[in-house]
């Protein structure tokens, strides 16, 4: 069969649909880009926002209206999904249970799933379960296949990372099991709750030079009273020391983080809290949310709702902060050697560890999923542009 993938929301639902993609392929179907081309379309839909789960079904619509005769799969987080078994589990076990996606210049790794948290607005768990874990041994052997496929980089991935825990190993283990399989592989660790271990995972960063120096935290807000109304488990004095010792630790990092402004009941006095706290720490990246309802959970229940377009403005204003600072931290990087796995051949460029974009001026003949050494020359805004070494 021809298959196409449409893939919404978050790293771990692309994690999952291109495991998804190598066991088709490895079962003997062949996978296409267009709808046209597909007898079936696997649709991986997201609910984490009103938006995102809006869109995820008008596309389902749109192809159950254009092509009434395709076949539709649909998986990730939906109410919607398909209950018959993929076909590709007629095929080999072992050619299945072995296959490795190399359609990415980066490898995503899946090793655990589902959330044990009640945070407030949140509507996952109701999807994905409680937390599993892959199995320790298992994944450094995937780990080991990806490397051996020619891989230079590694995301990990999951719902919550902080809940993994298999054979009496935690995440910081993990981190130490990975980037201790090749130095020629980097390890990226897709985010980090500001709970549990997540002091050892900074110190595991700080170990081992392959794993990249980029933290990326979900703090949500910078106030305590709105924390605990999301039900978040940690306070604001946690998030500073956590990002205190990450900076300590780990002084050359990048820290990223997801905020979510106009919760109901949040006051200007809250959201200047938050704007202090991006401010105070330095944060270089950020994915700022207007807050969204989601009918199912307690917090669309709450009272005290804060109108849409200050939410929104709010946004705008915490979002240009962090792009002030971020382009802040790409010019420090003039001057620097960085590493970058290329991403684009045609254009050469690709990420670097702290997770800034790199171009490349002066060479044309790189292969995709390679690292390369770049010397910065310029930073236009938060992009970097270098020349490679050879």
């Amino acid at each position: 069969m021809k298959i196409c993938f449409e893939t919404f929301g978050c790293r771990l639902n692309r994690s999952e649909a291109l495991a998804e993609e190598a066991r088709y392929l490895a079962a003997g179907h062949s996978v296409v880009k267009t709808h046209e081309e597909a007898d079936l379309i696997v649709i991986r839909g997201c609910s984490v926002t009103r938006r995102a789960e809006h869109d995820s079904q008008k596309l389902i619509e749109h192809l159950r209206t254009k092509y009434p005769s395709k076949q539709l799969r649909i998986e990730g987080c939906l109410d919607e999904k398909t209950e018959a078994p993929p076909i590709y589990l007629q095929a080999d076990k072992s050619l299945i249970d072995n296959a490795i996606p190399v359609s990415t210049a980066r490898a995503y790794l899946k090793v655990q799933d589902g959330c044990s948290g009640k945070c407030s607005f949140c509507i996952v768990p109701s999807f994905r379960g409680s937390s599993i874990s892959e199995n320790f041994t298992a994944t450094i052997d995937k780990a080991k296949r990806f490397i051996e496929a020619g891989y230079h980089e590694i995301v990990v991935t999951g719902c919550n990372l902080s809940l993994y825990a298999s054979e009496g190993k935690r995440l910081p283990e993990l981190l130490f099991g990975i980037a201790e399989l090749s130095n020629d592989c980097r390890v990226r660790l897709g985010s980090l709750e500001p709970w549990l271990a997540a002091k050892e995972v900074v110190d595991a960063i700080a170990e081992h030079e392959n794993i990249c120096r980029f933290l990326h935290i979900p703090i949500q807000s910078g106030s305590d009273r709105i924390l605990q109304e999301m039900r978040r488990p940690y306070t604001v004095s946690d998030i500073d020391e956590l990002v205190h010792h990450a900076m300590k630790r780990v002084p050359d990092a990048s820290i990223g983080c997801d905020i979510i402004t106009g919760f109901p009941g949040e006051s200007d006095f809250d959201f200047f809290s938050t704007a202090g706290l991006l401010k105070r720490l330095n944060f270089t990246n950020a994915h700022v949310f207007p807050y969204s309802e989601r009918p199912g959970t307690l917090a669309a229940g709450l009272p005290l709702s804060v109108p849409r377009e200050l939410r929104k403005a709010r946004a705008m204003e915490l979002s240009n902060l962090v792009r002030r600072a971020r382009e802040r931290f790409a010019a420090k990087h003039i001057g620097r050697e960085v590493e970058i796995i290329i991403e684009d051949e045609k254009h050469p460029s690709g990420w670097t560890s702290d997770y800034l974009w790199c171009e490349i001026k002066n060479l044309m003949n790189v292969k995709r999923k390679h690292s390369l050494r770049v010397r910065v020359l310029e930073a236009r805004r938060d992009k970097l542009i270098g020349v490679g070494l050879k």
